[in-house]
């Protein structure tokens, strides 16, 4: 039935154009300044209503409505996008988009300032380290051929997160922030930041800014017997710009330092303690502790040539240290083996001994080293060069826009890890033996990249044709030694992989006329498998089709879309549950992912003509997802699969409908999430109470008073309903989303 319905979708899609928010605008600052240091890979600032490929742009100003730190938050309203939450502050987002998994954005390319920033993109894109929103000015989410041109990751999409950028102000003058909140459950933020441009003589012009980020929370759940259960941030970053008059020349060079520490678990609850109380930890999760520390350097320059061609060259280095030191698993009843937590608490009656050792009630002592606590230390490194030209020509009737981008990238990520083990005594857990750093995973990935990307975008008359084509070569090793062998000495095993890929894509506009843009494009997927993997490339072709369409202020958009996987991949990661070898890779065979994006955007009334203005927008995105092949697999959301199975996390219906209404100095903006149910695994039919994902709906609202021009007081709701539901069963257990969360403050600029 939905195969039927997509199909006229694609069909009528030009017809029923519907929807791009207000928040999808240019990629422009709150200053008016193009972001063209950060979108280093498009090489221009094409309007996105333009643009031959689905691309989504939620700008500073949408941003600043609700002053989220949490990116689940941000993203649902970006249609085509799946978010898979997990501990209620966005700390370890879960992204897919357009139906590639969402587990640790492991099949999308996230970037910041058009640079790879997971810690080790090609060796371990599952990783730790997400950009702190609160500090970000603008997101751009890239979808279908538009997608292409960032690589490595193109089976679903990519998103590219833009820093604040020195303030474009005249010569001599300053521009700066501060922002100030506090709130429920200890939550507190501040936010500042200050920088400019002076002349510096002889033509050049130095710029600069410092922006200071402190974040934390007191956390809103309850470990039985008391301990922490929240977070504090510290985000800085530096920019030093250097320019020439005529702007003929750009140099920035920025650094940016996160430092994290989040008592945070992979535990959850059983589902008759999630009814009982939602917001409980067992104590078995006590110790549970995340430290991250992230730094960036990243040195670009830009040289207009001439009007028609420019060259924009960056050389970026990160390194991120995380140790997640976390609860694995339970001694088992005999004593002579574990227990995953994910097992215990699917299973409580068959594993009622565990349950106790991990609940620990008062009184209760359990048995000796009975808890073994992972130490997850793991250091990254990533390295890379790349450069993009621009070149506009015309040859004939035809205007060409030509992109050529190449990137060097290297990256590792080197695992030393232990297990200490604990023994659970009145509530409290006591530690019964220390591991010896290395003895539970002792090794080293690495990736080295060669990237090609050319596009050629095709402009004659109301049409524009725009061919692309990325080249990647990937050489990844994997590097085993002993487990306990801290000085590595003989590896015990060496494996090396080759991956060589064209990935091509095309899209075509034709503007039908002043008010209606219809497009269509096709692209190849490709994400590469990991260091020592056994399971091949993850493949894809995705389509997709629509119209856009805009008229007295109205804006709308409708694209539907198939992505048609020849081999979906599914990794082994302790955030999927375990119950495999951690790093494992799985083919999954071909799947197909249809589904529609529409979005739509109106502001009502005039702030001039009536003293007030209503702004709403709508983002709205229908999904059907479906194995094509039955087969039995050790990966735990799939399990055994039959054709026809639904994929796990993928929901049918999502939508975000937020209404505002501005007045001369009062703003007030709603809202509404709504997300329908989803499965833990695959399968198809009725959800099981332990595999469904809880439809929920969600009110958010926000208000800000300005007492001057520059001064404004600020209040945000988050869950008004203060709704209760169950956000994920993985990595272990039910999991809530953030129950009501009241924020307040003061905002100033100047």
């Amino acid at each position: 039935m939905f195969a039927h319905r997509l199909t006229g979708l694609f069909c009528g899609a030009a017809v029923c154009a519907l929807a791009i928010s207000s928040a999808q605008a240019e990629v422009m600052d709150d200053a008016g300044a193009p972001l063209l240091d950060a979108v280093l890979v498009t090489g221009s600032t094409t309007n996105v209503r333009e643009i031959g490929g689905s691309v989504q742009v939620i700008d500073a100003e949408t941003l600043s409505t609700f002053a989220y730190s949490d990116v689940n938050r941000i993203l649902r309203q970006a249609p085509g996008v799946y978010l898979q939450e997990e501990e209620g502050f966005g700390l370890r987002p879960n992204i897919g988009i357009r139906g590639s998994g969402s587990d640790r954005n492991s099949r999308i390319t996230v970037m910041e300032d058009g640079v790879l920033i997971a810690p080790a993109p090609y060796a371990a894109p599952a990783a730790y380290y997400f950009p702190r929103m609160t500090r970000i000015a603008a997101v751009e989410v890239s979808k279908g051929p538009a997608a292409i041109k960032y690589g490595p990751l193109t089976v679903g999409g990519a998103l590219n997160l833009f820093s604040t950028p020195i303030p474009d102000v005249a010569n001599g003058e300053i521009s700066g922030r501060l922002d100030l909140l506090g709130g429920e459950y200890g939550g507190r933020r501040a936010l500042g930041s200050v920088g400019g441009w002076a002349a510096l003589g002889g033509g050049w012009e130095i710029g600069g800014l410092v922006e200071g980020l402190y974040e934390a929370s007191d956390g809103f759940k309850v470990i039985d017997a008391g301990g922490d259960t929240g977070f504090e941030i510290t985000d800085g970053l530096v920019k030093l710009g250097l320019r020439s008059a005529d702007r003929r020349h750009q140099w920035e060079a920025k650094y940016q330092r996160y430092d994290e520490t989040s008592d945070e678990t992979y535990l959850g609850l059983t589902l008759s303690d999630f009814a009982a109380s939602p917001y409980r930890r067992y104590n078995g999760s006590a110790a549970d502790v995340m430290n991250v520390e992230h730094e960036t350097f990243q040195l670009t320059h830009r040289f207009q040539i001439s009007p028609n061609v420019s060259l924009t060259t960056l050389a970026y280095h990160h390194e991120t240290a995380r140790a997640w030191y976390k609860l694995n698993d339970v001694r088992n009843s005999a004593g002579a083996g574990w227990v995953g937590i994910s097992s215990v608490v699917a299973n409580p009656g068959a594993n009622a001994l565990q349950m106790a050792d991990l609940i620990g009630a008062p009184g209760f002592t359990g048995r000796a080293g009975a808890l073994r606590v992972r130490n997850n230390n793991r250091q990254y490194s990533a390295t890379g060069l790349q450069s993009v030209v621009a070149v506009d020509v015309q040859t004939g009737a035809v205007d060409h826009s030509l992109e050529f981008s190449v990137r060097h990238h290297r990256d590792e990520e080197d695992r030393f890890q232990q297990d200490d083990r604990y023994t659970m005594v009145n509530g409290r857990m006591v530690l019964a033996s220390a591991g010896a750093p290395g003895s539970q995973t002792n090794r080293l990935g690495e990736a080295k990249a060669w990237s090609f990307f050319l596009r050629d975008e095709m402009a004659f008359g109301a049409f524009t044709l725009t061919p692309g084509l990325r080249y990647e070569t990937i050489r990844l090793k994997r590097t085993d030694w002993a487990l306990g062998d801290v000085s590595r000495g003989a590896p015990t095993r060496v494996i090396h992989s080759k991956t060589d890929v064209l990935i091509p894509g095309v899209s075509a506009t034709w503007r039908l006329n002043p008010e209606v843009l219809l497009l269509a494009g096709a692209h190849r997927g490709f994400a590469n498998p990991g260091p020592g993997s056994t399971a091949d490339a993850e493949t894809s072709w995705s389509y997709e089709a629509g119209a856009r369409w805009s008229r007295g202020g109205w804006q709308a958009e409708a694209i539907a879309f198939l992505n048609d996987y020849d081999n979906l991949v599914g990794t082994c990661t302790a955030s999927t549950g375990g119950g495999c070898n951690i790093g494992d890779q799985f083919d999954g065979g071909a799947v197909e992912v249809r589904g529609l994006e529409v979005t739509a955007a109106h502001t009502f009334a005039g702030l001039a003509a009536h003293g007030f203005a209503v702004p709403v927008s709508l983002a709205y995105t229908l999904t059907d997802a479906e194995f094509k092949s039955s087969f039995a697999s050790a990966y735990g959301p799939w399990g055994a699969v039959a054709a026809g199975d639904e994929l796990p996390y993928l929901p049918e219906h999502q939508l975000n409908l937020s209404v505002g209404l501005e007045l001369a100095k009062l703003k007030l903006t709603s809202a509404f999430n709504w997300v329908s149910e989803a499965r833990e695994t695959a399968g198809s039919g009725p959800i099981a109470a332990g595999d469904k994902i809880d439809e929920r709906l969600v009110i958010d609202l926000a208000a800000e008073y300005a007492l001057t021009p520059n001064f404004a007081l600020f209040a945000t709701v988050q869950n008004l309903a203060d709704e209760t539901y169950n956000v994920s069963f993985s990595p272990a257990g039910a999991r809530p989303g953030a129950p009501r969360l009241i924020m307040a403050g003061v905002r100033a600029s100047f």
